[in-house]
């Protein structure tokens, strides 16, 4: 491995482990295309606060609007839970001395802006998580998991909700998601990814780390317009069925028909040389 992969590896392990330099509940990091997002909060099981919840919103909405990042990763510091949900203790402290609800705090509490987001978003799921922390994997498109760790939407334990999770239902049998949704059980991994809910599993966190980057970077080198239409005409069927995700589908891939790298990627192939992708 040469000096430079060295060093960046260094500094995604600087994001991913406990080692930041200031104390903000969400770290931010953009190289070579890949955004690394790590929710900051291992004192409290990476639970998602207010400060945490509004931070991540502005997350998304840099990586959105910056057309350098392909592909972003989602991650946490390590403490043994990728995030516990809620902070529950700051929604007791809010209720008791503000007398609102923690939602009402947070800017987008169902965390739709990173759902929006137009660039792929791998979770690498470094322990175990539920509650919120299952709805942040909901919205990612790839995932990377932890042999070993238990994953649960633990909402009626605690008499909360989970509206977020409707898109479960695309990614898990019917009967399995009820279970998961009405007894606010946790299940081991191993058996969400029988069923296909995530991509790999990993024995290690840095296994799991390694395993995301590996994604990111082969997601990063395809073409950017073609690799944004492809998310969103699966997305698309996702939301309106077969035939609307089709047409929408085609409407999304008209801008990457008609750009430069339609033509530099043919080019490219004949020439027996790497693409150049611009994103035009």
């Amino acid at each position: 491995m040469s000096r430079g992969s060295n060093n960046r590896v260094f500094k995604l392990k600087r994001c991913w482990r406990n080692e930041v330099e200031t104390m903000s509940p969400i770290k931010l990091t953009i190289e070579d295309g890949i955004a690394t997002v790590c929710i900051n909060r291992p004192e409290r099981k990476n639970a998602l606060s207010v400060d945490a919840t509004n931070g991540l919103t502005d997350a998304w909405k840099k990586i959105g609007a910056d057309d350098t990042v392909r592909v972003a990763i989602l991650t946490s510091t390590d403490c043994g839970v990728f995030s516990a949900g809620l902070d529950l203790k700051e929604a007791s402290q809010i209720a008791r001395d503000e007398g609102v609800d923690i939602l009402t705090k947070m800017r987008d509490p169902f965390h739709e802006t990173m759902r929006a987001c137009k660039k792929p978003i791998i979770a690498a799921m470094t322990g175990s998580l539920m509650a919120g922390g299952m709805m942040l994997t909901l919205n990612c498109d790839l995932r990377v998991g932890l042999k070993g760790t238990k994953v649960g939407i633990t909402e009626v334990k605690i008499g909360r909700g989970s509206p977020w999770a409707a898109p479960a239902l695309s990614m898990l049998p019917q009967p399995i998601l009820m279970e998961i949704l009405l007894t606010g059980d946790l299940m081991p991994i191993e058996r969400l990814h029988d069923y296909g809910f995530t991509n790999y599993l990993e024995d290690t966190p840095d296994a799991v780390r390694a395993r995301a980057l590996d994604l990111a970077k082969r997601i990063a080198g395809g073409a950017p317009l073609s690799v944004i239409a492809a998310k969103g005409g699966v997305r698309a069927t996702m939301d309106l069925g077969c035939a609307g995700g089709l047409e929408e589908g085609k409407r999304l891939h008209e801008v990457v028909y008609a750009s430069n790298d339609a033509i530099e990627g043919p080019r490219a192939f004949a020439e027996k040389r790497a693409p150049v992708w611009t994103g035009t």
